[in-house]
This record gives structure tokens, sequence and C-alpha cells, in this order.
């Protein structure tokens, strides 16, 4: 494992030049964004031992006999928190009473390594996110970690599969309590007990949420600040450095975010949790991390010393250190700014910040990214998949100022082409492989002038699809008979994924769009092995009756979706398909010269005649575009 993570390190930067050399180069900054993630899992997956990914969730077991080189491995009889992570309990094996889940120092101790503990928590509806956080670090040879239960089914569900996990006694909801609800609130409050707990134990503690994915082995790093009572990452979108050395704190604008932070159990620390934690619960209106910047900006200087960039605060003696967003990133800084691969260094973490659909965003954003390990299925749809090579002609992507205006014409002319693709996906119940989605306007949720001033964002800049569609919607079961048949999507980095099975990768048929003639027919006819030759403006009964003899190829892909189909002939389909993907997209936010000064985007804004991106003129106009 050490090898091999040693061996990834040395890649990654060859990647990180070359991906910095291309992206001078709008219309390639995706296929570098894309390759450096495709390293990553590879890496992911060869730290495996050649062994499948999956076993039980995608989530591969340890083999019997491999304790010997587990740095987490106690040498006596393994235990709950001593086997070797992602080792199962033994056949026969019974469920242990909750209390033996309960948090102590003894049971912290097993899981210790050079006096860290790493640490995350959640509730059942993240435990997807919770697997891949676990299967990350532990695919990096770093074991000392350990997992907070705030239902017992997510303490059940991780026991059974081999995570150290300990019961948090929240009795939290199971479901997904969405963004500033009162459970939202609560699981932030349970987070600060359980710093307050923790730290009285004498490790240092590396907490992080669950949405956010490590890409190397942050210890190295932080074992380089041992004067830090506490390191923690920020929402700095302007970098204050070019290298890997931490944010200078006077130019520290963004809240600091408590995502990902490193605590020590000095006596200060300890003071600031002690404190955090009564605030909170002397007031429940406040948001966890609105209290941590309050408390903590209670003093705020000065510097240390000279060389390590920590800097004095909250009681004048808590020595703080802020963890570069550069190679720390948020959402923001790795997903559309690329600030790392800008500056060419190795990013260390990814945390889904600065995003729109909620859960579902998060999640689509790191498929994206190619750093998030789905269920086998998810890589192998029973009825297949459809994408296509999306077209843009040069004018809309680099042409002129950027503006609403441009921005909303290169936004538009992609849609008009997806909405083809979902009316060709559901005529022949295939999954649909997004295409690279390219934005010159930035989504905020606060005016601004495209981008945000002194950040990195390159414009044309490939953008999340949270940015335009309303991800949450789109996977959303709807009801049948009002919106038609479900259609589901993958990411577009989907066929580039090493998790990708062989049989869908040898199962292809290219599609090219021609014109209607001698050598261009409605005809299930290849023109060679794994061509078809297809004609433009075809109708719901052409690509029925062509693609049913091509109904086991797992993967169609169209050369353009560019006038590829001329409409329904089923009226009452059509009119339910209109009426699913019309509240697929979302807004753009926002003009400075306008209240309110978002935009929605229109999936028939062609179908208007003279239809201008422009913001709601009346509280009445306020609505979506249906």
């Amino acid at each position: 494992m050490y090898f091999l993570q040693s061996m990834g390190l040395n890649l990654l930067p060859t990647h990180l030049g070359l991906c910095l050399r291309l992206s001078h180069l709008p219309m390639l900054q995706y296929m570098a964004f894309r390759e450096i993630s495709r390293k990553i899992l590879l890496l992911r997956l060869h730290a495996s031992d050649g062994d499948s990914a999956y076993a039980d969730r995608g989530l591969k077991p340890s083999r019997p006999g491999t304790e010997a080189r587990r740095p987490d491995v106690v040498l006596k009889t393994p235990s709950t928190w001593t086997r070797p992570i992602w080792e199962l309990p033994p056949p026969g094996a019974k469920m242990p009473p909750l209390k033996a889940f309960r948090l102590t120092k003894q049971l912290v101790k097993q899981r210790v390594k050079d006096n860290v503990i790493i640490v995350t928590f959640g509730n059942y509806a993240f435990m997807d996110f919770i697997l891949n956080w676990v299967k990350h670090l532990t695919d990096l040879g770093v074991y000392n970690l350990l997992v907070g239960a705030m239902d017992t089914k997510l303490l059940e569900a991780l026991y059974w599969k081999g995570i150290p996990v300990f019961d948090m006694g929240s009795h939290m909801t199971t479901t997904d309590p969405g963004w500033g609800s009162p459970a939202f609130h609560k699981m932030g409050r349970e987070k600060v007990t359980l710093i307050d707990t923790m730290l009285p134990f004498g490790y240092e503690l590396l907490m992080c949420d669950t949405d956010m994915v490590w890409l190397k082995n942050p210890l190295p790093y932080i074992a380089r600040f041992p004067g830090a009572d506490l390191l923690t990452s920020t929402d700095q979108v302007v970098p204050t450095v070019v290298d890997d050395s931490l944010e200078v704190w006077q130019h520290v604008t963004g809240a600091y975010n408590i995502g990902i932070f490193h605590w020590r159990p000095t006596d200060s620390a300890k003071k600031l949790a002690k404190e955090w934690r009564e605030m909170l619960l002397a007031d429940e209106k406040i948001w966890d991390q609105n209290g941590f910047n309050e408390i903590v900006h209670k003093q705020l200087g000065p510097s240390v010393d000279d060389e390590s960039g920590l800097v004095y605060a909250f009681d004048g003696n808590l020595k703080l250190g802020f963890l570069p967003t550069s190679i720390f990133c948020s959402g923001h800084t790795f997903f559309v700014q690329a600030m790392y691969q800008q500056l060419r260094l190795e990013p260390y973490a990814v945390h889904t910040t600065f995003q729109y659909a909620g859960t579902e965003g998060k999640r689509h954003r790191l498929r994206e990214a190619m750093v998030f390990i789905d269920e086998p299925e998810y890589y192998n749809s029973p009825g297949g998949f459809l994408s296509f090579k999306p077209s843009i002609p040069k004018h809309l992507l680099l042409d002129g100022e950027h503006s609403v205006e441009s921005h909303f014409a290169l936004v538009n002319y992609q849609l008009k082409q997806i909405r083809t693709a979902l009316a060709i996906a559901s005529l022949l119940n295939r999954t649909l492989v997004m295409p690279p989605l390219w934005c010159r306007f930035d989504r905020l949720w606060f005016p601004h002038s495209g981008t945000l001033e002194g950040s990195m964002t390159r414009q044309p800049f490939l953008c999340p699809l949270d940015h335009v569609f309303e991800v949450n919607v789109m996977l959303k079961e709807l009801p049948e008979e009002e919106f038609g048949p479900k259609i589901d999507i993958r990411e577009y980095s989907f066929l580039e994924n090493p998790l990708l099975p062989n049989q869908v990768k040898n199962s292809w048929l290219d599609v090219q769009l021609c014109q209607e003639g001698p050598h261009c027919n409605s005809s299930n006819e290849t023109s060679q092995p794994g061509v078809l030759r297809f004609p433009k403006r075809s109708s719901e009964e052409e690509l029925r009756r062509v693609f049913s003899s091509f109904k086991d190829v797992k993967v169609v892909q169209f050369s353009s979706m560019q006038d590829a189909f001329n409409g329904f002939t089923d009226k009452v389909k059509e009119k339910k398909f209109r009426n699913r993907i019309k509240h697929y997209t979302g807004i753009w936010c926002c003009v400075s010269t306008h209240t309110p000064g978002h935009i929605y985007y229109d999936m028939f804004w062609d179908e208007k005649p003279g239809w201008k991106p422009m913001p709601p003129l009346t509280p009445e106009e306020d609505h979506p575009p249906w």
C-alpha cells in the first residue's frame, strides 16, 4: 500500500503539470481535469492488490493474512475496533449490545496511531458518503479512523461492513435532514459536543464532515505544524499563497469552514471547544459554523512567528492556522476554479461546499470528479446508456465579451441538445450520460460580475451540472402518470470511469448522423462493425424500430444531437415528457442591478419568440418558466 501510495504521489505532479499546460486552451480544460480524477481513482483501485473494487457494496474487505502489514492492527484477539477495516465480523457473529459502542478513551485508543484519530459522523442517510470517506482513507494507507453513528441503523450497517463505529447517542432521524433544518442544526451541535468530549482523551483529532473526500494522506502535512493548536479549512476563494504553505491569515476574508479541521488537545483548544459548545446550547438559533467564527474572532493576531503562518486567536493563547484552499479544496476552488491544477499542486481533499441541489448535487459533483464509489449496478444499467458528443460553435464558447447574454447563449445552445438527448433516452429506455457543461459565468447566491474578483476562475469553464440543472429533481421519483417514465442520468465522466465493467466498455455502437439518402437511411445495418449511419430528423417510430435491434448494446453514442429527432408523434407522451423536463432547470444568480437578480433557465427557451435572459421584473413574475 505504501509503495503504491508513493508511486501515486510521484505520478500526480506530472499529470498536474500536463493539465496546467492544456488548460491554457479552454476547450481542453475539462479533459485535463478528467485525467487527474481518473488517475486518482486508478490508484485507489490498484491499492486493493488487484482484486475487484467491490465486495458487498463495492468496498473490499481485507484479506486474511494481511494483518502483519497493516499499521492499525493490535496484536491480540481482534475486536470490533482492532480488526482490520473492511474485515467482516466472523460467520455466525451476533451484533454486540449498544453499550459496547459507547465512546470512551479506551475505544479511541484502539484506533489511534501516532496519537492522532480521524473522525467523521453522520446518520444513515449519508451511509454511502461515509463508506466513500473510509474507502479513500484506507486506500491511502490511513487506518486510524472512527465513525460516529447518529442512529442505530447506521451503527449496525457499519458494524457489518467492518467499519470501526461508535454510538453518539444522538437518536437522529435516518433521513436526510436538509441544510438549515432543525435536524441539520442538531447535527452541528452534536459535532461540537463530540469534539468537546474527545479532546480530554489527549489525542489529536482530525474532524471531518462526511461530504468530503481525502485524495492524499493529510497527516504528514499536518505534522509540519506541530505548534498549531488548531488548523481549519476556510471558504476563501482568492488564494493568499501559491504554494502549499498555510494561508496568510491577514488576507483570509472567507468564513472559517468547520468541515475539515484538526485539533490538538491543548488547554486553549479544550477551552475553545467547551465555550463553543456552551454558546450553541444557550442559543439554538446560532449556526455552529457562525458560532465558531464568532468565538475564534474574539482575538485575532498577532502572528505567532515569522515562518509558520500561525496566528494567536480566541483567548490570545490559541495558535491557529488556515489550511490552504488550493489543496484542502472547497467546492469552488476544486470544481469551478481548479485552483490546484493551475498552481501545479497536489490536492489533499475536496469538500462539497459552494454547490446546489442539496445532497444529490454533492453526490453528483463527486461522481463527475470520479471520486465517489457507487454500487456495482450503477455502472451497468439494465437498459444500457445513451451518450452524445456535444458540438459547440467556437463563437459561442470563446468569442465576444463574457456577459449575461453570451453566457445564456452558450448554455441555451447546450440545453437544446440535452433536451433532444433526454427525449431519445426516454424513447429508447436508456440512461443518459450527460455531456460536459460549459459556462461563461459563475453561479453564486449573491450579485457578482460573472466571476469572483481575485479568484482563478477561467472563462469559459467546465461548470458542475448543478450550476444549471436541479439535479435533485432530475433524480427524484415523480408520478409516471403525470410526468412519464423516469429518465436516469449519469455524470459526464461516467464512460471514462475505471469502475466501468468491461461488458459495458466493450459493447458500443457509434451512431453517425447524416442527411437521408442512398448511403444514409433508417436501417439497422451497420456500415462497419460498431458504426451505424442514421438520418437526421428521424421520427419516434424510426428510432424505436432501428434501435430495437441494438437493445443488447450497452452504449449507444450519437455523433451529435443537432437535429437528431423530429419530435414526438404520441402527443400524450410528449405532454408528459415536457412536463417532466421543464422542472429540470434551475436559475443563474445574480445580476447586481436588479432585485431579484436571478434569471431562470428555460428548457424551452427557443419556443418563445424574443426570449432574453432577464430577471423577473415584478414579484408576480418571479417564478419558474411554467
